[in-house]
């Protein structure tokens, strides 16, 4: 079974969450959208889309987005089969969080590594 694909999304926690927002805008040119965050589309050598999306974005440091785990950030995993990973991961002992989310940007599912940092797997929709 394929495991993890990519990394779909890369997501940290600041003391001054719009502070570091204009920072990384101003000085590495990241499109920081209103959300907090960036979309990068993924492009062949030629510059033209591939259909796949990292997401990237800088949150409020009181938020729980990443609870139980302490880390002041998140890494997101594209995965092929979400549920068959899952269910692998809860059979090799692993400390799975147990919710699926499933919405129209795909499924998402978590397990927590052994250092307590929570990882996200996710599954995109169809044709991404």
């Amino acid at each position: 079974m394929k495991r993890v694909t990519g990394i779909g999304g890369i997501f940290f926690k600041a003391k001054d969450a719009p502070a570091l927002q204009a920072w990384y805008k101003r000085h590495l040119g990241i499109d920081v959208q209103a959300w907090g965050g960036a979309a990068f589309d993924w492009t062949d050598a030629d510059g033209k889309p591939t259909g796949g999306t990292t997401a990237w974005s800088i949150g409020a440091e009181e938020s729980d987005q990443f609870a139980p785990s302490k880390a002041s950030f998140m890494v997101n995993y594209r995965v092929a089969d979400l549920h068959a990973l899952i269910a692998a991961l809860k059979a090799e002992g692993c400390n799975v969080v147990d919710k699926i989310d499933d919405s129209e940007y795909g499924k998402f599912g978590w397990v927590i590594d052994p250092e307590g940092n929570k990882v996200e797997l996710w599954e995109p929709p169809g044709g991404q």
